[in-house]
């Protein structure tokens, strides 16, 4: 079934987990860059699997995207990404830094203009994505309407501690972030923002 095919506020919690968890698998390829867009909580989640991968020889560089400055930091989330991925050990001629965005679509447009400029868009074949498992659908189809057709994706899903595939039921914060990505994706697609796609839904 197409995302456009759904309508907000009337999913089940079956759907919703299917919706925003299903096959998003990492096919374990090798990419040119490793793609991390920033959040409130990038630093506790998404960096350290950056840090991992690259360590692992995945990508030979790592761009942070992110120009939100959250209460109590001084820098924008990329900004604060790099520093805390040098103090892990990554060079900082391998880091690349993206801090203009504001959310999700800026997070591509944005981050394009860098790689261009230092990588050369030509250049690259495959990103190695890192985001959170609620986050990355939305993410994963933002990157397939922006970027070049000939750019390819590995998801790398994280997850949080309260809007993991099987927490999230539980919990009253996992449930209201749920149903509010799951609407925002359904009503992106409808509003022509980011493509559609077939996912796999039950009746």
């Amino acid at each position: 079934m197409k995302i456009s095919q759904l309508q907000t506020g009337k999913l089940t919690d079956v759907q919703m987990t299917e919706l925003l968890y299903n096959n998003l698998v990492d096919d374990h390829q090798k990419g040119d860059c490793i793609f991390v867009p920033g959040s409130s909580q990038a630093v506790l989640y998404r960096l350290p699997k950056a840090v991992e991968l690259y360590k692992n020889g995945r990508a030979k560089k790592i761009l942070f995207s992110g120009g939100v400055v959250w209460d109590g930091n001084v820098v924008s989330e990329a900004e604060l990404l790099r520093s805390k991925a040098i103090e892990m050990g990554i060079p900082d001629e391998d880091i690349l830094v993206e801090k203009v965005s504001l959310h999700t679509k800026e997070n591509v447009l944005a981050s394009l203009l860098v790689l261009d400029r230092e990588l050369g868009l030509h250049n690259i074949n495959r990103l190695i994505v890192v985001t959170a498992s609620i986050h990355m659908r939305r993410m994963y189809l933002s990157l397939k309407t922006f970027m070049p057709p000939w750019i390819s994706f590995s998801l790398c899903v994280v997850d949080d501690k309260t809007t993991t595939r099987e927490n999230w039921l539980h919990n009253s914060y996992g449930r209201k972030r749920v149903e509010a990505e799951a609407n925002k994706l359904i009503n992106y697609v409808k509003l022509g923002y980011i493509m559609d796609e077939n996912v796999d839904i039950s009746n």
